[in-house]
């Protein structure tokens, strides 16, 4: 079997990983200075795509057993993987923050900067439940692609994970687009964070694991310098939004617990200041066109991929 037979045999998910990480490596030789930079990226996702290919290969020569389930899950770690490559060439294109830009969309909306506002209605208990909620993050998604998983709705788990990546990718467009570093550095002092907004006992954990999440080791002295630029769309709203929304469409058992904590969660984001406002409406557009365009997609791969095999009828089970 060729590459081009190869590819072809490739699941809606492997082929949005694989064009993303390449446009990376685009961007990486077009713009990126340096050099070993730039062939770390490039080398990296050529045997990320490789890994993919032959995955992919091993599962068609093969039904179950531990390579089946590594290629059904692969692309949750994946999302992480990618998340600090894109990390990686923001900072090296060394471009200017939108902050100012999104914190005067606020004022002007609002006429106050909803962080600062928020504050009034601060305490300990509030935070942990909101901490915990906007940890919940990590969760949500993977209870939506547990359930389908367990119940053997292959159909609809493929299509859900290819949603969530599918997602996850736009949301990282949108950081190399306007790269940002949000409220809690900008309007707030990110080292008074535990004692300005003090959660009962589990907040300042979550939050040193979101941290390290996110590039900033406890201890380091200038957080803002290598701190991930994600905040417009908000991700944490958008991917939320599109798990609630799968969990409510496939009538999930656990619909119910990941709407309560989606919509905790959709709140933290702004209370706990990792996000302006306007990053909310960013990741609400971001879900509306990730849920338009997916369906598209997806139908339009497996159709190709199963050279029309499968039918509409196939299709209404996901819808």
């Amino acid at each position: 079997m060729n590459f081009i037979d190869s590819f072809r045999k490739l699941r809606a998910v492997d082929v949005v990983i694989i064009i993303f990480i390449h446009i990376l490596s685009l961007i990486s030789i077009v713009f990126l200075s340096g050099e070993q930079t730039r062939l770390l990226i490039v080398v990296v996702n050529l045997i990320v795509t490789a890994f993919i290919i032959l995955l992919s290969r091993a599962c068609q020569t093969s039904t179950g057993g531990i390579v089946s389930r590594l290629y059904d899950w692969y692309p949750v770690p994946m999302i992480f993987f990618i998340f600090k490559e894109v990390h990686i060439v923001i900072q090296s294109l060394a471009r200017n923050n939108w902050d100012n830009a999104f914190i005067g969309i606020d004022r002007a909306i609002f006429g106050v900067d909803p962080t600062v506002w928020l504050a009034k209605f601060a305490s300990p208990v509030l935070t942990e439940i909101l901490q915990v909620a906007y940890a919940s993050y990590y969760f949500i998604m993977l209870a939506v692609g547990f359930e389908l998983y367990m119940k053997k709705e292959n159909i609809k788990f493929s299509f859900s994970i290819f949603t969530i990546v599918y997602g996850f990718v736009l949301s990282y467009l949108g950081y190399l687009a306007f790269p940002a570093v949000g409220p809690r550095f900008t309007l707030h002092d990110f080292y008074a964070m535990d004692a300005e907004l003090p959660g009962v006992w589990l907040t300042n954990s979550i939050r040193d694991f979101i941290n390290a999440g996110e590039s900033i080791t406890k201890g380091t002295t200038n957080a803002i310098a290598v701190a991930q630029r994600d905040v417009f769309p908000s991700g944490h709203t958008q991917m939320t939004l599109i798990s609630m929304f799968l969990a409510a469409r496939y009538k999930l058992t656990s619909r119910h617990l990941i709407h309560f904590f989606g919509t905790l969660l959709t709140i933290s984001t702004v209370y706990l200041r990792y996000h302006y406002v306007v990053d909310l409406f960013g990741g609400i557009i971001f879900t509306l066109f990730t849920l338009w365009s997916a369906p598209k997609l997806f139908i339009f791969w497996e159709r190709h991929r199963t050279a029309g095999k499968v039918i509409d009828r196939d299709f209404d089970k996901m819808f």
